[in-house]
């Protein structure tokens, strides 16, 4: 989602409203102009964000199954092994 913000400052703009739209468009993405000073479309902005949170969740639900102890399928992080916390841990937060 692409949220263009403070367009009631329009002659300030750095981008054009035609780009900033092709780009939405190219990378098959929402886009919204909003002004928090004039009250335009942040209400809708802040529903269209949850709208699209539940959409993704919702299709996640879906590609589940069945199986609520199914693993949403992803990719897995090695993040390291015991050897690499301990050493770590003794160093200490503050020894030098």
């Amino acid at each position: 989602m692409l949220v263009s913000n403070k367009v009631d400052l329009h002659h300030l703009c750095a981008v054009s409203l035609d780009d900033a739209k092709a780009f939405a468009k190219q990378v098959h993405t929402f886009f919204m102009e909003t002004s928090a000073l004039e009250a335009l479309n942040v209400k809708n902005a802040f529903t269209e964000v949850l709208t699209q949170i539940y959409r993704v969740v919702s299709k996640k639900a879906l590609d589940i199954g069945d199986d609520p102890a199914a693993l949403p399928k992803g990719q897995m992080i090695k993040i390291g092994n015991r050897d690499d916390v301990s050493a770590v841990k003794n160093a200490g937060c503050c020894s030098s």
